[in-house]
């Protein structure tokens, strides 16, 4: 009986180590997950306050009555502005925003230039897209020479010459796939007479350009003068291959 007991003993042993090392693998899981939940709670919060502080800004801005620039279109300008300017592609001073609308119809004014220091919006006005890319609204983009249409995306403006067009600023295309052909293609800002409200009443939509963002004729020095030397300009389409490729738009 002894040596039964003994047994026994020897198996009760063995049986409840065999029970202890799982539950000591547990308290490891709740710890570790709770840890992860720590980290995820802390970067939720950063990204609160991300979007809070963008919020404010846009609250802050003086905008004209009716002639609003969409919330989250500004927000993805921002996001764009703060990925460049961290990458060193834009002057370190940099504080304006141009965005050109190209959701909405040509014949509004859905180009903006925007100082997010002062909070005020310096420019709001008409702006073309390309022959190809559609009639009133825009529909088609490309980033293919000689193919008429505006390209997506983020730019850097450049330098200021005189062309064909007259007094133009040049534009570095800052999104592979979708504008870095612009230089290439020579699409630059500058001015055109079909660019106004005359010719819009005229013909129901503004005239077009070969994929430029054209601006008024008496407009064009002024915008260009602000907004040259490594400022951001960027067109703005709601297309999901765009949005969801361009590394610019990354949080």
């Amino acid at each position: 009986m002894k040596g039964f007991f003994s047994l026994l003993s020897i198996v009760y042993m063995v049986t409840t180590s065999f029970y202890l090392s799982p539950g000591k693998a547990i308290v490891k899981n709740e710890i570790s997950t709770k840890k992860i939940e720590r980290v995820a709670t802390k970067s939720e919060k950063t990204a609160e306050k991300a979007v809070s502080s963008s919020e404010e800004l846009y609250k802050s801005i003086t905008f004209e009555q009716g002639h609003e620039l969409n919330e989250e279109v500004f927000f993805k300008a921002l996001t764009g502005f703060e990925n460049l300017k961290k990458a060193g592609l834009l002057n370190s001073e940099s504080h304006l925003l141009t965005v050109c609308d190209f959701s909405m119809s040509s014949n509004t004014k859905r180009l903006w230039v925007i100082d997010i220091n002062e909070k005020k919006v310096l420019f709001n006005s008409l702006v073309a897209h390309g022959k190809n890319t559609g009639e009133e609204f825009a529909t088609n983009f490309s980033n293919t020479e000689s193919s008429l249409q505006s390209s997506l995306g983020f730019y850097i403006t450049d330098a200021t010459y005189n062309g064909d067009n007259g007094f133009s600023l040049r534009l570095l295309g800052m999104d592979k796939g979708f504008n870095d052909a612009a230089y290439r293609r020579a699409i630059v800002m500058h001015g055109a007479d079909y660019v106004s409200d005359e010719f819009a009443a005229m013909h129901k939509r503004i005239g077009r350009s070969w994929g430029c963002p054209a601006v008024p004729r008496d407009l064009t020095q002024p915008i260009i003068n602000t907004i040259k030397g490594r400022n951001l300009l960027f067109i703005y389409y709601p297309d999901q291959n765009y949005l969801s490729k361009s590394e610019w738009l990354k949080a």
